[in-house]
């Protein structure tokens, strides 16, 4: 079954839990994320773990650093768009 789960980072503090769903749910996150140029990352081991965070909670420090490359890696390829 399809999951999704959609961050908010704002530089401020830890990227928190703004969408999450399953199935239908997940595809309506996937294609919302899609329409307005969000960039996705495709790692369902960490899609598990963040799943089980509530909707406005911050990730946990362990996981700080697995979104902190996801993130690295979105700025690098959003710089490098043509």
């Amino acid at each position: 079954m399809q999951k999704a789960v959609a961050l908010k980072y704002d530089f401020s503090a830890a990227p928190t839990v703004v969408a999450k769903g399953n199935g239908l749910l997940a595809e309506k996150i996937l294609a919302v994320a899609k329409e307005n140029g969000v960039l996705l990352h495709q790692s369902p081991e960490l899609v598990e773990m963040l799943s089980t965070l509530e909707l406005g909670e911050e990730i946990p420090e362990s996981l700080y650093l697995a979104v902190a490359e996801v993130i690295a890696f979105a700025h690098k390829i959003k710089d490098h768009q043509w």
